[in-house]
């Protein structure tokens, strides 16, 4: 089950996203904080997967473009987006299907809403991620930086919708 994360989840969030992290560099002591998830939460745009009354993924879907999108070349205009942020699911849970129905509910809550495109963020190391977003047909347009996060560029993508 998909619902609304409220402040309570980030206790179980915060070991669930550290344990994601592990072999990859893309997340660190740094990012994502507790501070990052209170906002999300704050704002009503984050997001868990619930399984047998356990937190198991989190999904931020936002309507705020971070400062480090603005040199990108997007494929709609700037205003009437989303932005995903901070897609995780549990180790023991990965390659079940569970991150392709967070992305589904995204997308059909960004139709449902009239939204142009869907845009997000990957680590250039990550292939994995950057093959599950291809596959669902986003568009690689350029790559940000978070120096606090790593030397390595982050790939944005699209999906017009």
């Amino acid at each position: 089950m998909i619902r609304k994360g409220n402040l309570g989840d980030i206790e179980t969030i915060m070991p669930m996203t550290k344990a994601c992290a592990k072999g990859i560099y893309q997340w660190n002591e740094h990012y994502p904080n507790k501070s990052a998830f209170k906002k999300d939460i704050e704002r009503g745009e984050l997001y868990v997967l619930e399984i047998h009354d356990s937190v198991k993924g989190t999904i931020v879907i936002s309507t705020l473009m971070d400062e480090e999108y603005r040199p990108i070349k997007w494929l709609t205009y700037n205003g009437h987006n989303i932005y995903i942020h901070r897609l995780a699911i549990h180790p023991d849970l990965q390659g079940k299907g569970y991150a392709q129905q967070f992305m589904d509910f995204a997308e059909q809550y960004a139709i449902e809403n009239n939204y142009s495109s869907i845009r997000l963020d990957t680590f250039s190391q990550n292939k994995r991620n950057q093959k599950f977003y291809e596959l669902r047909g986003y568009k690689r347009l350029g790559d940000i930086y978070f120096p606090k996060q790593s030397e390595h560029p982050f790939h944005c993508y699209e999906l017009v919708l």
